[in-house]
């Protein structure tokens, strides 16, 4: 797994191929699924977070952060995210599960 700022010897490689996309929308937010794949045809996985924004012109932004998950580390990292998501809904959250209730809140009117 790699961060978007990685400069290692794969670096040409995770410009591959675009295999299959799933956005997924979640309040502000956009979760990318994209599926990969490198000159060798060998398979990669980037997951972006996408949140827009307003800057200071006024005009609309994105702030994106990207990581790339290799197929070695796939089955770690589905068993590490789902250990922390099975702590965080036993141990953190107050109904046992219930995905939590977020109002929107404009800031313009703070």
């Amino acid at each position: 797994m790699y961060s978007e700022d990685y400069d290692g010897a794969n670096a040409q490689d995770r410009t591959g191929e675009d295999v299959y996309s799933k956005p997924v929308r979640a309040g502000k937010r956009t979760y990318f699924f994209d599926v990969k794949a490198t000159k060798g045809n060998d398979y990669y996985l980037t997951i972006t977070e996408s949140k827009r924004r307003v800057d200071a012109n006024g005009h609309f932004a994105y702030d994106k952060h990207k990581i790339f998950l290799y197929k070695e580390d796939f089955e770690k990292f589905a068993e590490g995210l789902e250990e922390v998501i099975q702590y965080i809904r036993t141990n953190c959250l107050k109904d046992g599960g219930a995905e939590a209730k977020y109002s929107d809140v404009n800031f313009e009117e703070l």
